[in-house]
């Protein structure tokens, strides 16, 4: 079996979700206000987005090695590690940080959507970059 660059891979994908996302969220401006709300008001919708949360962030906090010489592993791994923090504070205080959410999307839905966009782009080329370097 060839090596696979799982740096350069899940920098690559998870870059394209995060544009993704961005871009449907651009396309239809409310959604992610809508999304939080419904997550918001379902103890199972914050579950299932926990455990969902906490499964992916381990996957990549894992398959990323912490090596100073390789910046775009140790940024996948930190991301990662996020991850796993987010999905806890979503299972343990999740009337206090979907409110958070709540405000900052009610009036910051296209910045966040822009950020998100950037975010997602710079990932999905430096996944693309690192995979490339491999060969």
């Amino acid at each position: 079996m060839p090596n696979i660059d799982a740096t350069g891979w899940t920098a690559m994908l998870l870059g394209l979700f995060a544009a993704f996302a961005a871009v449907g969220a651009l396309r239809q401006p409310g959604a992610w206000q809508r999304l939080v709300a419904e997550v918001d008001k379902s103890p199972a919708l914050q579950m299932i987005s926990g455990v969902a949360e906490i499964a992916a962030g381990a996957a990549i906090y894992l398959v990323n090695p912490w090596l100073p010489e390789d910046i775009l592993a140790c940024i996948m791994k930190a991301i990662g590690g996020l991850m796993i923090i987010e999905a806890l504070v979503v299972v343990g205080f999740s009337d206090i940080y979907f409110h958070f959410w709540l405000k900052n999307l009610a009036f910051m839905h296209r910045g966040w959507a822009a950020t998100s966009l950037v975010v997602g782009a710079l990932l999905t080329v430096a996944g693309g970059l690192h995979m490339a370097s491999q060969i």
